[in-house]
């Protein structure tokens, strides 16, 4: 993985649900270097069951030290998708890197998920992804043309077709691997443009508000979202023209960069069982 010794000062990211959780932490990694970032999520009303907002994420970003531009978007609705794009360029002048990190879940077997949960699912984590990433690619090709080395980060999984990962749930699993499949076929599709797309999964069940209310999840055995800002960072500060088609495991590619001490990410300070996420073979 080539490093180009940058930082993300002056870069514009669009994030997908940045309202919270990964795609917020990622966005206050970015913001410590002075990055501009579009929060193009769902939520603009406080939920006591589901804490941030647009709104209240544009504070921690610019508190961090960033520009936000919160852009009430459903990922789902090309409508959306396109005017939020617009209202990205015409604020900070072009868009630099796209992480797709929204994404639906329901761990449910076949009996158990009605279609209006397959379909949203299928909505937000391909079509979403999908949808996110062909509007925000004439501006990234540009920003290539320009040196700015552009990325696309999907949060997903890499692919592993064994059964024991579809069985106990396999909409969510065919939904997840989309967004994957979306990774393998631009990386190549998008090479010769100079734009990097790779895929970013964490080893361990990572504790956002999101996991809290799946019952029985052990929060106290999970790791925190700064692990995925952390890895997300240096694959965003690497050469896009060389890094790409990758399906990047969190842990593995800190300690390809000297990181092996992972203790200030324990949600428990000591922790050694942490709850394996899922797609890790």
């Amino acid at each position: 993985m080539s490093q180009n010794n940058q930082t993300l000062a002056g870069k514009t990211l669009f994030i997908t649900g940045a309202s919270r959780g990964i795609g917020l932490a990622i966005a206050k990694r970015a913001a410590a270097d002075g990055a501009r970032i579009v929060i193009a999520a769902k939520t603009t009303e406080a939920n006591p069951k589901l804490p941030g907002t647009i709104h209240s994420a544009a504070a921690e970003i610019e508190a961090a030290g960033g520009q936000a531009l919160p852009v009430q978007t459903d990922i789902r609705d090309e409508a959306s998708v396109l005017a939020a794009v617009e209202q990205a360029v015409a604020r900070f002048g072009g868009i630099d890197i796209l992480i797709n990190n929204a994404s639906a879940i329901s761990l449910t077997p076949t009996t158990a998920t009605p279609m209006k949960r397959f379909d949203l699912m299928f909505g937000v984590n391909v079509r979403g992804t999908y949808l996110v990433t062909q509007a925000c690619l004439p501006h990234l090709a540009k920003a290539a043309q320009a040196g700015r080395n552009p990325h696309v980060l999907n949060m997903s999984p890499p692919l592993s077709m064994r059964e024991r990962w579809f069985s106990p749930h396999v909409a969510y699993t065919m939904a997840k691997y989309g967004m994957s499949e979306c990774t393998l076929g631009h990386a190549g599709e998008f090479r010769p443009l100079g734009v990097g797309v790779n895929s970013l999964w964490p080893r361990t069940a990572i504790a956002t508000a999101a996991l809290q209310m799946i019952p029985g999840a052990d929060i106290a055995r999970c790791r925190t979202p700064e692990i995925l800002a952390d890895a997300a960072y240096l694959v965003l500060t690497s050469d896009a023209r060389q890094t790409t088609g990758n399906f990047f495991i969190d842990d593995e590619l800190l300690a390809r960069h000297g990181v092996t001490d992972l203790e200030k990410y324990s949600v428990t300070p000591g922790t050694t069982e942490f709850v394996p996420d899922f797609f890790v073979d």
